[in-house]
């Protein structure tokens, strides 16, 4: 199975989980990494306990009240402009772009067109779960039916592959190594079983490994 066909299925089974949850809680099981019940099954027991005491989600509290009782599109539409994309999306964009000595512009986030999308109802943004629905329709006067309703192509990075392949010397030396099982945040059976079910194809965990793999390479740059 390819990666996007992989990356469309789990985003699939995280919208219908997340479902049934209040909107904050929603939005914050959308963005994360691992379920509840796997943070469970793989926290130690001071983690968890910190965890449980500094939930993240209320972090995006603040941000879904001052929506001031906006639907839920719109109210995660603002969070997103005020979290996600400075913190996360524009970051990356500006780092991999001037890496390469490159200017990047994004010029959907225009004030007057960022004005213009939020000024609009919620069931003209995405009637009946449509995505980008007016976009398309005022794209529809320039370019080909075929390039506007194509499946969406993405830039996924097929680390899940790398992760068994180039990168799995990396992967093992890194997160099954005795530094990252002393720190006590991960139990290091549940990342050991993590690993061998992707190693072994059985199971996709190439997100939650990325992110288990970042945290040990943070600590020994910025911690150790």
């Amino acid at each position: 199975m390819s990666e996007t066909k992989k990356t469309r299925i789990r985003d699939v089974q995280r919208f219908f989980i997340s479902a049934s949850e209040p909107r904050i809680e929603r939005y914050f099981r959308w963005m994360s990494t691992f379920k509840p019940a796997v943070k469970r099954q793989i926290y130690t027991e001071d983690l968890a306990r910190v965890s449980e005491a500094n939930n993240a989600s209320h972090l995006l509290g603040d941000w879904f009240k001052r929506a001031n009782g906006s639907g839920v599109l719109d109210a995660s539409l603002f969070v997103d402009q005020l979290t996600y994309l400075p913190n996360d999306l524009l970051v990356k964009v500006d780092i991999a772009s001037m890496a390469n000595s490159l200017e990047a512009r994004s010029p959907f986030l225009d004030h007057k067109v960022m004005e213009f999308a939020a000024s609009l109802p919620e069931n003209i943004k995405m009637p009946r779960l449509r995505t980008k629905y007016l976009l398309k329709k005022v794209a529809a006067r320039l370019v080909p039916r075929e390039v506007i309703y194509r499946r969406k192509m993405g830039f996924g990075v097929p680390v899940g592959n790398w992760f068994r392949k180039e990168l799995k010397a990396l992967v093992h030396d890194t997160l099954l190594s005795k530094s990252f099982a002393d720190r006590g945040l991960i139990r290091p059976e549940a990342v050991k079983r993590i690993v061998d079910e992707h190693t072994e194809a059985r199971v996709d965990h190439a997100f939650p490994i990325w992110t288990l793999l970042m945290l040990e390479l943070w600590y020994r740059r910025f911690i150790d």
